[in-house]
């Protein structure tokens, strides 16, 4: 007979983290669920519909603002002459999947974000995302209280069990019975300080988590356990720094079955102590055996993440802090290309187009009260200049990526090595992400341009090829041969965004001479008229040790600072990847 399949821990993380939102979907608010086209995804939304109480409707990333909201009901409005209102995907109570979440625009993150803060029952958010960069907004991922990773599930880790939806109806009587330690919450915020997460809802969903991990445990109060659950489930893919070594070291095994709980602190059992009694107590020499609580949390949490996930996490958010970029350049109103956005009031013009079905959903209300002035036939539609609404559209420019990298120096072969990799890894997506790319490079006396803007992989690695190095750091230089460059493909209509990657000692001033403190003070000329230029940049600090003038030029260039003293290609080309994401 052939063996049971037993199910993987991430699956059935996965089907326990439904659980708990099916329990509690208004203190959990939702799932922010990664997986790409898969059996295992299909599975899990399938479990999901059915185990939630309202089931799951289905969003898109480009829905309008009438579609969230609800309109006017085109046909109904003009056969009954009287405005008929539909109701929008927000207006009931039922939970919402997003699908393609990682395309999810800032403007529907914010309103599908209001929408949680206040009535919204559930989002389970679809991350369809295949690099590292490409994630949803910050403003949507906040306020999903759980996290599902399914990579690397296949069909011999999945369970075919479902889900007993009696068991869950019974969990949710006893949530609001559930019984929580007065010190509890207070110790997942020291755990999620630990941990580096600054948000003031992350303890709150976890303590959600954990007294619905006890309501579905059957148990009457939250147990460290159930503290440790939520911990892997809330704060694992939010933590942004793993705390010190011993606490660190202190990896607990995943819990397989819910312990009982422990009793109250000021319970009858614990206070029935006979008078002339004194309990045991451990020799005052000797530790306790159990470490403290948030330790315990912070330990199980860091089970969760892979060795390099937090290095990757710091970048991505190093470089999030670029203003001004996004996918796909800079966005322009058009009313001829693009993707289209609300229509507008206005007149009727040379290059302008009319919405009809825009116009009519304004003018439908007024037909049996303009009707009513026998000026036209009853059966005339009724069209005035007010009514009249002009299409729009939004197109986005080509981007550009300023390579601005020191050549100077005996370690000038690994950065133009690493850059040269970089380049290559970025341009070979530049077809897909309408990216061009430039190369300046600074060494000697001077700076030089190497690679015009180009898309190009072919003529790219030829210029590469025989790129130079060597000599004094002309910083200066460097930063006003990109500031033109710049400035020139902005008015070609791209938009520019510089990457700077230096070990920032700087010792060759504009005019060619070598002068340390008048070089420093020239870059930091170039690096205020690249900010007030508003052109968006990202310094990479290559030195051994992160150098104090290189953050003191970032902050001058209003740039996020990135120290990777021991950056590869790949880690260059992922956190200007994610710099660029929207």
């Amino acid at each position: 007979m052939e063996p049971a399949r037993q199910p993987s821990r991430a699956w059935s993380r996965a089907e326990l983290a439904l659980r708990l939102l099916a329990i509690d979907p208004a203190g959990l608010k939702g799932i922010w669920l990664r997986a790409r086209v898969s059996p295992a995804r299909d599975r899990l939304v399938a479990t999901a519909t059915a185990c939630l109480p309202q089931g799951l409707r289905r969003a898109h990333p480009s829905l309008s603002d009438e579609a969230l909201y609800g309109g006017t009901d085109l046909a109904a409005t003009l056969s009954s002459g009287r405005r008929v209102s539909t109701t929008g995907l927000l207006g009931d109570d039922t939970p919402l999947l997003l699908v393609m979440a990682e395309r999810c625009p800032m403007g529907l993150a914010a309103r599908l974000g209001q929408w949680l803060d206040r009535t919204g029952p559930a989002l389970i958010a679809l991350d369809e995302g295949a690099d590292d960069d490409e994630l949803p907004p910050l403003a949507l991922t906040e306020r999903l209280g759980l996290f599902i990773d399914l990579e690397g599930i296949g069909q011999a880790n999945m369970t075919a069990t479902p889900m007993d939806t009696g068991q869950l109806s019974q969990a949710r009587t006893r949530l609001s019975q559930i019984k929580t330690p007065h010190s509890v919450l207070e110790d997942l915020a020291r755990t999620a300080e630990k941990l580096g997460i600054n948000s003031a809802r992350a303890p709150l969903m976890a303590l959600a988590a954990a007294r619905a991990a006890a309501a579905l445990d059957g148990a009457e109060s939250v147990s460290a356990a159930h503290l440790n659950l939520a911990a892997m489930l809330v704060f694992a893919h939010r933590a942004t720094q793993t705390p010190d070594e011993d606490t660190a070291d202190q990896q607990p095994q995943e819990p397989q079955d819910l312990p009982p709980p422990f009793p109250e602190p000021d319970s009858d059992e614990q206070s029935e102590t006979k008078p002339d009694e004194t309990p045991d107590a451990p020799p005052q020499d000797q530790p306790s055996e159990t470490p403290p609580l948030d330790d315990m949390m912070v330990a199980a949490a860091l089970s969760c993440l892979p060795a390099d996930l937090l290095a990757r996490l710091a970048v991505g958010r190093a470089a999030r802090q670029v203003q001004g970029t996004n996918g796909t350049g800079a966005a322009q109103k058009g009313n001829r290309r693009g993707r289209p956005i609300p229509s507008r009031p206005g007149t009727p013009g040379s290059g302008v187009r009319i919405d009809p079905v825009a116009t009519l959903r304004v003018a439908a209300p007024w037909q049996k009260l303009r009707r009513g002035g026998g000026h036209l036939a009853a059966d005339r539609l009724q069209i005035r200049r007010d009514d009249i609404r002009l299409r729009q559209f939004k197109q986005t420019s080509d981007r550009l990526l300023i390579f601005a990298v020191d050549a100077s120096g005996s370690a000038a072969l690994a950065r133009l090595a690493e850059a040269k990799g970089a380049v290559e890894l970025l341009l070979a997506q530049a077809y897909a992400r309408r990216d061009h790319v430039a190369l300046v490079a600074f060494r000697g006396t001077g700076a030089e341009l190497m690679l015009p803007p180009t898309r190009s992989l072919v003529q790219t690695k030829r210029r590469l090829a025989g790129l130079p190095g060597g000599g004094g750091t002309p910083l200066a230089a460097g930063l006003q041969l990109a500031a033109e460059l710049a400035l020139q493909t902005r008015r070609r209509g791209m938009t520019p965004t510089l990457a700077l990657l230096t070990d920032g000692r700087a010792n060759i001033a504009l005019d060619g001479q070598p002068n340390r403190i008048k070089a420093m003070e020239e870059a930091r000329q170039m690096a205020r008229v690249l900010a007030t230029s508003g052109t968006p940049a990202l310094v990479i600090d290559t030195a051994n040790r992160p150098q104090p003038d290189l953050r003191a030029l970032a902050d001058a260039m209003g740039a996020p600072y990135l120290p990777l003293p021991r950056a590869d290609a790949r880690r260059l080309s992922a956190a200007l990847r994610v710099a660029l994401a929207p």
